[in-house]
């Protein structure tokens, strides 16, 4: 028996996410954003098990090359774009979708010399103020471009979205408004939606969404669960109890005494930490599943262990628990933490073993 943590990935969940988000926006093409090892996921398999989309979102360079490496022919996006040109022909060789987004890139491509030219997504900033050009600046950019030999034409456009996830502050409005007023009568393909946008503003599909955390199965709205959006948890987190430990009245358990009972009960010593990406800040009462129960953490999080209290019920040596996925949303688990529910995926550390099933 195994007696540490297990990251089951679930191909059937991210099957019927995937037909999820086919549902909501029928008219838009899919581009699975698989940066960051696929939020956790593992990124070769999940590109391997999502062939049915239209392409996918990589944040830097290394990361797309390592689908190429493994064989992943798919389109590319690389939503950073590059920043040498060694980079600029490795994506012209590897025919990468290459995002632009200030006019030193603008510059470094217009006088390159590529093997062939790159296909673009000029990404303007609505409202967002962390990469894109700014609206002053995007006619004569776009222009640049227009005229570029080392561009495909047409250009293709984009922007990104900074509270999607909040349905009743206008700002996403306005970053919409902004993006078709500028772009309003030019050809190419038109991409502003990440999960939220995705799920929530219809209006804005455009001709591909950005799914990252919804593709997984997490409701990325401020707030909400998965089963809000029939959403399904693609990673489950598993792990075994390791021990169980009879605790008195009053007595302390974990670093720095700060949880003591408050009558006679059992501790359950459940093998996952900090060490293994559980939340250092997940406070005392932050759910788990034993046995598919819910039971509440007591004490501190340690770096291979956390304990749990159990009561009286019948919890023994080697019972399963679950830390999140099915039965136990990851989004409750990150609020307890006073954190996101990308930074739990995506903390998963090199210890924990991966299971692909179904």
């Amino acid at each position: 028996m195994r007696f540490s943590p297990i990251a089951q990935i679930s191909r059937s969940a991210l099957k019927h996410n995937i037909a999820r988000l086919r549902q909501v926006a029928p008219h838009s093409k899919i581009m699975a954003v698989l940066k960051a090892n696929a939020y956790g996921h593992g990124v070769i398999q999940l590109a391997q098990w999502l062939d049915g989309v239209d392409g996918f979102g990589l944040a830097r360079i290394e990361e797309a090359l390592t689908l190429r490496d493994s064989g992943i022919g798919a389109r590319l996006v690389l939503l950073e774009g590059v920043f040498n040109e060694e980079d600029l022909e490795q994506a012209a060789h590897h025919q990468l979708d290459v995002v632009v987004h200030d006019a030193e890139q603008v510059a470094m491509i217009c006088n390159a010399e590529l093997s062939q030219p790159l296909r673009i997504w000029l990404k303007i900033d609505s409202g967002m103020h962390r990469l894109g050009v700014q609206p002053a600046q995007f006619d004569d950019l776009y222009q640049q471009l227009s005229q570029s030999n080392n561009v495909q034409q047409p250009i293709n456009l984009m922007t990104h979205f900074a509270v999607a996830d909040e349905l009743e502050n206008p700002q996403t409005v306005k970053q919409i408004q902004c993006f078709n007023k500028l772009t309003k009568g030019l050809p190419g393909e038109r991409t502003l939606c990440n999960s939220a946008g995705a799920l929530s503003w219809p209006a804005a599909h455009g001709d591909w969404i950005r799914p990252g955390l919804a593709l997984f199965g997490a409701n990325p709205m401020v707030g909400g669960r998965a089963e809000q959006q029939d959403l399904t948890p693609v990673m489950t987190m598993r792990s075994k109890v390791l021990t169980v430990r009879a605790l008195a009245a009053g007595e302390p358990v974990g670093y720095g005494q700060s949880w003591r009972s408050n009558k006679d009960t059992h501790i359950a010593v459940v093998a996952m930490g900090y060490g293994d990406g559980y939340p250092r800040h997940a406070v005392s009462g932050t759910p788990v599943l034993i046995n598919g129960k819910r039971f509440p953490l007591a004490g501190r999080v340690s770096m291979d262990m956390i304990t749990v209290d159990v009561g009286h019920a019948n919890v023994e040596v080697g019972d399963d628990v679950v830390l999140w996925g099915q039965g136990l949303g990851v989004e409750e688990i990150a609020e307890c933490a006073s954190t996101i529910c990308y930074e739990l995926l995506c903390s998963t550390t090199a210890r924990v073993a991966y299971q692909y099933i179904d």
